[in-house]
């Protein structure tokens, strides 16, 4: 140490770890300092010591020198120690108001510590440097004696000199967050966001009248876009476009002289409804074609397949098979005239003359044919049985057109003349799936080297006018094995045709169709199990084997179903999907329905179908009746389900009960024999003795079906159909209840319901008690089973026919076999008129009394009474063309 220098401590009150005496000496410090420096400071507050030297001056005395005046070789007796916290040093630096500089000190020594300046104050922030690293590149370092130095070169200090040499130390200055948050303006930000806020806002106003331009613009094109199609699908080209020049000369003479038109307005003008005076302005738009082919394609028995379905299945089977005949005129440049109902109209050789017209014609109607029979194959697994049966009956006819625009009311392009009406008569007098063409258009081909195409029809036909008219048919030799629709060889094909391969194609897609329709009805059921918070399968369902086989003892005269359930929502648009186990399985389980069924001509897998496809509709007009809510119930969806509940009696709020219809429909004539009950009870079979000559067939039928069902190999359809036990008895109920309903022979069991029937809607009751309600329902489920399986009688005459010839062919088989005493022809007619009159007109009244299938059963009652009209008049020589096919046996 020089002799004359300033030195300053370590720190005194921090524990040295080399020193086993320091913590002792630590405390003594900061007791110290509590009862000597006061309140203002902590009594750890780092604490040093500045050392000046005591020497001796000239005169013998002892002095500490202060300056550096005196000799160096004065001699150091001592030193005075002086104690000092850096606060000190620190205090009143920063004007008040500003706050938060950091300043670390460091010693040679090891020992580094942290104040906070705030003002005039200097607050110790503890050991250590504690300033914030986010600052380390604005901090400034000195050394203390450079602070002293700086001070004596300003005439400022004249103290002596400080030591460099022992412990010296240094500090190190910083801003904090708290230091720049005082000098930090937000000024020049919130200009600068304004300045952004302006600018997006108006980028914004910009890009959203940009955007409704765009949309504005859009709709127009859309409009122009729609109106247009909707012009050319109604007119070709050539008249469009002197449609168009009337309505704009008619738009500019309402205007005074105006220009545009909007394509609407253009739109509107020939398409309005007429003047006053149902005439039309402006010049006719008509011409001439000499050279024209017309095509009229009916869709055979349309009438009788749509009886049995419902309108949405109607229009998908039109606009799938027409959209698919509209794609191939587009691709043969076939002109689409317009669609009646079923039938669709086309020509050729107009609006542009073409010589080919015949042959183009031909290839479109060919080309129609077999698209059709391909859609109705692929549309019969969702539209239902009969549909691959639908035939095309297509004729054509060549000659002049005369072509125009008929304006006035609901304006379009139409076509008139003698071939027109030919080609009508073409259609009407040919042969489903084949292509009839007149002598014109058969010389036409012959001329165009197609003559191979063309074969005389044997009989002639008889034309309004023209007498007896030679005609052809059409058919190119590498059609000649082509696709040719369904045919009567097709219509009794059954499982037992294919046993050990593949199915039969008309049966596949019969079990396809019902996999379909049970699949749908199944997901609602897991639908509502999900919604009623029960886990699929929570617990281990027995379907034990019924101790009884004697299924008509289960016959209870009231089900009860389960109570409204408003959290139970169910949807046929639903998400959710069957699980492909249980999808597969239950295709399966249709499929081994299906190979259960016996080869006949009436109780057979097609019949069973048939039933389902009734049950089915009926049921959709239960869930769906039409005009039924207020506008207050539709508004509210819980008041509206809660209402549907009381009016169907509880039948549309458990998609089980729903379920358990249509499986009772599948499998209600499984191993059908193809006789009668009773004449198995006469014959004394076996199956008559296990049932004891009651509902035989139908015990039967219910317990193969619930048997198969049993297999283990179809566990995970079992747990989808039923999540628990109370679920499976229920099932088992509704099952057996509708499957013994189809039983109408038995009079005990007629009695049984028909003293139900009374007792739900014949008394009166004040009050609908839940006995009463489930009373009702049970009745209904049973009628509803019953009307299905003799519903052909309620539908369209064809499909009457359909089947009463199928069912006089199975009971004539039997009589022929010897298994039935009576010809069925001695008492059909006869027994026809009675079945109507007893048995089918007073269900079909049952249907509408009972109040829950909208027009379904108006439309069953009306269907069953024209029926039975037909038949009075008819059915006698119906019945002798059944003989002269069948042949008649001699009776013994």
């Amino acid at each position: 140490m020089a002799s004359h220098e300033v030195t300053i401590s370590r720190v005194l009150n921090k524990i040295e770890s080399d020193d086993p005496n320091s913590p002792d000496f630590v405390r003594a410090v900061n007791e110290w300092n509590e009862v000597h420096v006061g309140m203002d400071s902590e009594a750890t507050e780092p604490l040093v010591q500045f050392l000046y030297p005591i020497i001796v001056g000239n005169d013998d005395s002892y002095q500490v020198p202060m300056n550096q005046m005196h000799p160096d070789n004065s001699t150091v007796v001592a030193f005075m120690a002086t104690s000092f916290f850096w606060r000190a040093l620190l205090e009143r630096i920063l004007p008040e108001g500003q706050r938060g500089l950091a300043v670390v000190f460091h010693n040679e020594c090891g020992q580094t510590f942290t104040y906070r300046i705030d003002g005039a104050s200097a607050i110790f922030q503890g050991e250590g440097d504690l300033h914030n690293p986010k600052f380390n590149e604005m901090g400034e370092t000195f050394q203390v004696s450079q602070l002293v130095d700086a001070a004596d070169e300003a005439t400022t200090y004249s103290g002596l000199p400080l030591s460099k040499d022992h412990c010296p130390y240094s500090l190190s200055i910083y801003p904090s967050t708290t230091f720049e948050s005082e000098y930090k303006s937000n000024n020049p930000i919130i200009f600068t966001m304004s300045a952004v806020a302006i600018f997006v806002f108006t980028a914004l106003v910009f890009l959203a009248y940009d955007r409704l331009v765009a949309v504005r613009q859009a709709k127009v094109m859309k409009s122009a876009v729609q109106s247009n199609a909707i012009v050319s699908s109604l007119f070709p080209s050539k008249y469009r476009e002197r449609l168009y020049n009337d309505a704009l000369q008619s738009s500019k003479a309402a205007s005074n002289g105006g220009s545009y038109v909007p394509s609407k307005a253009r739109l509107k003008n020939f398409l309005r409804e007429g003047n006053e005076d149902g005439g039309s302005a402006g010049q006719p738009i008509a011409d001439l074609f000499t050279d024209c082919t017309v095509m009229f394609a009916d869709i055979a028995n349309f009438t009788a397949w749509s009886s049995a379905r419902e309108p949405g299945q109607v229009f998908t089977l039109l606009e799938t098979v027409y959209g698919a005949f509209d794609k191939i005129a587009a691709r043969r440049g076939v002109f689409k005239v317009e669609t009646i109902g079923d039938c669709y109209v086309a020509v050729t050789g107009l609006p542009e003359p073409r010589k080919d017209h015949a042959v183009v014609m031909v290839k479109f109607a060919i080309d129609c044919r077999d698209e059709f029979v391909e859609v109705t194959r692929l549309l019969e697994v969702s539209l239902g049985p009969d549909t691959a049966d639908l035939g095309l009956r297509t004729g054509l006819h060549s000659g002049a057109v005369t072509a125009g625009v008929l304006r006035g009311q609901k304006s379009r392009f139409q076509l008139f003349g003698d071939t027109v009406n030919t080609a009508a008569r073409m259609e009407s007098t040919g042969m489903v799936n084949r292509i009839h063409i007149s002598q014109i258009t058969a010389t036409l081909l012959e001329e165009a080297k197609k003559g191979h195409w063309v074969k005389p029809r044997e009989d002639q036909i008889q034309a309004k006018g023209k007498g007896l008219l030679q005609t052809y048919f059409v058919e190119p030799k590498s059609h000649n094995n082509g696709s040719k629709g369904s045919t009567d060889n097709d219509k009794d094909v059954t499982i037992e045709d294919d046993m050990n391969g593949a199915l039969p194609t008309k049966i596949a897609r019969l079990v396809s169709w019902n996999a379909d329709v049970l699949s749908r009805e199944l997901v609602k059921v897991i639908q509502a199990r999900n919604g009623r918070g029960m886990a699929l399968a929570s617990k281990k369902v027995e379907w034990a084997e019924p101790s009884d086989a004697m299924v008509i003892q289960e016959v209870k005269e009231v089900i009860m179903l389960p109570p409204f359930d408003a959290s139970v929502q169910v949807s046929d648009n639903s998400p959710l999907k069957l699980e492909e186990e249980v999808r597969t399985q239950l295709h399966d389980y249709v499929y081994s329905v299906a190979k259960l069924y016996n080869k006949n001509p009436f109780h057979n897998f097609e019949h069973a179908s048939h039933v389902t496809m009734s049950v089915a509709k009926l049921l959709a007009r239960i869930v769906a009746p039409d005009n039924f809510f207020d506008e207050e119930s539709k508004n509210d969806h819980g008041m509206a389900a809660l209402t549907l509940h009381d009016h169907t009696y509880g039948i549309t709020s458990d998609p089980l009960t729903q379920f358990a219809c249509i499986f009772s429909a599948l499998i209600h004539d499984c191993d059908h024999p193809g006789v009668p009950n009773n004449q198995l009870v006469k014959e004394g079979n076996d199956l008559a003795k296990l049932y004891e000559g009651k509902s035989v067939a139908e015990q039967n039928s219910v317990n193969l079906a619930w048997d198969l069902l049993r297999d283990p190999k179809y566990a995970a359809l079992r747990n989808a159909i039923c999540g628990s036990q109370e679920e499976e008895q229920r099932f088992r109920q509704l099952v057996v209840n509708t499957v013994m309903a189809t039983d109408i022979m038995d009079k005990d069991l007629k009695k049984l319901r028909d003293d139900r029937w009374d007792a739900a809607f014949h008394r009166e009751r004040m009050t609908l008690d839940i006995l009463q309600v489930n009373r009702k329902a049970t009745i209904v489920i049973e009628h509803l089973i019953q009307a299905s399986d003799v519903a052909h009688t309620m539908q369209h005459w064809h499909v009457y026919i359909k089947w009463n010839e199928r069912l006089f062919k199975e009971l004539l088989r039997a009589y022929q076999a010897g298994r039935s005493d009576v010809n069925p022809a001695n008492f059909w007619y006869d027994g026809e008129l009675g079945f109507f009159d007893f048995y089918i007109i007073p269900l079909a009244k049952k249907l509408s009394e009972c109040g829950v299938f909208g027009v379904s059963s108006d439309e069953y009652l009306t269907y069953a009474m024209e029926n039975r009209r037909e038949w009075e008049k008819k059915g006698k020589s119906i019945v002798a063309e059944y003989m002269a096919r069948y042949g008649s046996v001699s009776e013994s």
